[in-house]
């Protein structure tokens, strides 16, 4: 067994990974829905939310830097044509899955079990890669991140930031409360604004920062993406933190009341396996799921993150206006 799996940091981790998941499924973390807010409804407030769990991250990483704590970073990589493409692949891989990877894990939470395909497709895209096209070898960037040499009076700006941000919900939830208890007020915002989307993204940035310090840079397709490529180290440790993110997503849904134990159909299966499928080769293009983009390539400020992450959303959402474009009247009004 991996000393790492005993340690009490590795223990706080899982933890964060839990209530992560738990995050996951109440919080407008999903790409795929981001897009088809911004494409129907001309609002941006699911992708703004996914923007503030990258900054919540970077936040946190200055800070650790101010103090040296901070593991080893991930390397950045140059933007190439593969990163254009890695990203194109994301979205269209996300397109036909009905989700990115991290709506994958709310509707998995959700009993939607189809999506368990997602990961499965996702693992044999990594796996099958080489067969299909040439993925060129990642240019690793020769310098760190600008976040290891920012100053660090940007960490006490992104501090006072934080504290002033948690202290405005704290209040706005204290007001909105018809109770004059001040603990039942603090119940009050537990429930009604840590938990509402915009929330729930936060902490999944806040516990996101708190793994990547204890167990270093880690998402959960990353770990597939190793593992097709047998390159996954402290392999038991990652699978309990994946574990860990799917019980604290399931234990999400069904306290939300949105577990409803889905059944499985052949179309249903086939397009999760092939958005999974397709989302593996983009991300060894990239290289690096949408997960692991938002919360660590962004974050760290490497520009080949957020080109990937921008072609993903520009190809997601140029689907979601073609589909909607050559829908019928009666197909517009589903929508």
């Amino acid at each position: 067994m991996d000393i790492l799996l005993l340690s009490v940091a590795f223990a706080v981790a899982a933890i964060c990974a839990g209530l992560m998941g738990f995050a996951i499924q109440r919080g407008a973390t999903c790409t795929v829905a981001a897009m088809d807010e911004v494409v129907r409804k001309r609002a941006f407030s699911r992708l703004g939310s996914m923007l503030e769990a990258s900054l919540w991250v970077l936040g946190g990483l200055l800070i650790a830097q101010a103090f040296h704590a901070l593991p080893r970073m991930p390397a950045g990589y140059a933007v190439t044509w593969s990163t254009i493409l890695g990203g194109a692949l994301l979205g269209i891989g996300a397109f036909v899955n009905g989700a990115c990877v991290f709506g994958a894990i709310a509707r998995l939470g959700s009993g939607e079990w189809a999506y368990l395909l997602t990961p499965i497709g996702f693992y044999v895209g990594c796996l099958t890669a080489d067969t299909v096209f040439t993925v060129p070898a990642p240019h690793k960037l020769p310098s760190d991140s600008p976040v290891l040499q920012a100053s660090a009076w940007l960490a006490v700006i992104f501090l006072v930031a934080m504290i002033w941000r948690i202290g405005r919900a704290l209040h706005d939830a204290r007001a909105a409360s018809p109770s004059q208890d001040t603990v039942a007020a603090l119940r009050h915002a537990l429930a009604n604004h840590v938990w509402s989307p915009r929330g729930a993204t936060t902490v999944i940035g806040i516990t996101f920062f708190f793994m990547f310090v204890l167990t270093g840079a880690w998402a959960y397709t990353d770990v597939l993406a190793e593992l097709a490529r047998g390159m996954a180290a402290n392999l038991s440790a990652r699978v309990v933190l994946v574990v860990a993110l799917l019980l604290g997503a399931m234990l999400g849904g069904y306290t939300a009341g949105r577990f409803r134990n889905a059944g499985v159909t052949v179309g249903g299966v086939t397009k999760c396996f092939a958005g999974g499928v397709l989302m593996g080769w983009g991300s060894l293009l990239i290289p690096g799921g949408n997960d692991g983009l938002i919360l660590v390539g962004m974050p760290l400020v490497w520009p080949y993150a957020w080109v990937a992450f921008a072609t993903m959303c520009a190809t997601i959402g140029a689907a979601q206006w073609a589909r909607q474009s050559l829908a019928s009247p009666h197909e517009k009004e589903a929508y």
